[in-house]
């Protein structure tokens, strides 16, 4: 009896490793000292020491059901992004710039192909947001998880001087909120989904006029990566006072987090087109308008609050990153939450 036998091959995690090498060398940044292999990722602080108070920003996060439909369409190479995008529009919110990521996998049977193709997402989510992918782990589980299964998690640390954060503390009564589209569903709210689709090959493989492709690929399509609009409007001289990432829990749970007591958020539902995706969901699972915008980000997958002498030049900073912004509501005086109209 081996550790082989038992259903862990330790000469599969050296393949693995072997394989994912390419990807993850496409990720270093200049601070990124020593290279994968090691027991830990080191990274340099010294280009941060001319900040005046450089404070650390971190997020973590997985990429939920969406898992299962990779498993169903065996399309591996973009839940990667998905799980970085998570973790770093998180720090973004904060006003930190990302700098490093570690990965977390765990399998029922450690395919080293497979497993390389999710770190090559993982890698693409790192280059969109800047950040180094300094490591990561590949954890085989026989007998825990099934052997064409696997779970993927993140973790993000990233850097801001602390006058740059945003907090939302000086909110005020006729600042302007913005959205940024989103790319769909995102990684929230899957659950849901997998209950009102038919999760077979002949349901993803489906297309829908209205959608202009397959369900499985619009449902598939990996979440936006919000880091490089962000910079582009601090490049731009604009102040963001307040940022919500729209992930689980929606409009209704995300948007008061970046509020404080006596402001709340005026969004008006109609400031934008809803994608399709979330009409055909709704339409199909016969879900109140209520539970929509209290689980799905409904084509917002990012709400920013600046000062309204600052809404054109905000505008104009998100479509030079390459993402479509809306302006779709207000701060108003009045009990802390969000309003939608």
């Amino acid at each position: 009896m081996d550790y082989k036998n038992a259903g862990v091959d330790i000469e599969a995690g050296y393949q693995s490793v072997e394989l994912m090498k390419q990807y993850v060398k496409e990720t270093v940044r200049p601070e990124v000292l020593g290279g994968i292999g090691g027991f830990s990722g080191a990274f340099s602080i010294e280009k941060f020491k001319d900040m005046e108070k450089p404070t650390l920003v971190s997020g973590t996060d997985g990429v939920g059901t969406k898992i299962k439909l990779a498993f169903l369409m065996d399309k591996h190479d973009t839940v990667g992004i998905d799980c970085v995008a998570m973790c770093v529009n998180d720090i973004a919110c904060a006003g930190g710039e990302p700098l490093f990521f570690l990965d977390y996998i765990a399998c029922g049977k450690n395919q080293p192909t497979k497993i390389a193709t999710i770190v090559k997402g993982v890698a693409e989510g790192c280059k969109q947001c800047g950040a180094a992918l300094v490591g990561g782990e590949t954890a085989e589980h026989p007998g825990l998880m099934p052997e064409d299964e696997y779970d993927l998690a993140g973790f993000a640390v990233g850097v801001v001087d602390e006058k740059d954060l945003i907090t939302g503390a000086d909110l005020k009564a006729g600042d302007v909120l913005l959205g940024i589209a989103s790319s769909g569903v995102h990684s929230n709210g899957f659950s849901l989904v997998r209950k009102v689709f038919d999760m077979t090959k002949e349901s993803l493989d489906t297309y829908y006029d209205e959608l202009g492709k397959t369900l499985g690929e619009a449902l598939i399509t990996p979440t936006i990566i919000y880091v490089k609009a962000l910079n582009s409007v601090k490049d731009a001289g604009v102040r963001i006072k307040a940022c919500s990432h729209i992930t689980g829990g929606g409009f209704y749970e995300n948007v008061p987090r970046m509020l404080h007591d006596g402001v709340q958020a005026v969004i008006k539902k109609d400031s934008y087109e809803v994608p399709a995706i979330f009409k055909l969901l709704q339409k199909k699972g016969a879900i109140e308008e209520h539970v929509m915008y209290n689980t799905y980000n409904m084509g917002i997958g990012m709400i920013l609050a600046v000062d309204s002498a600052d809404v054109d030049k905000t505008m104009e900073a998100i479509r030079e990153s390459g993402e479509t912004g809306y302006i779709i509501g207000e701060i108003r005086d009045g009990e802390r939450g969000v309003t939608l109209c």
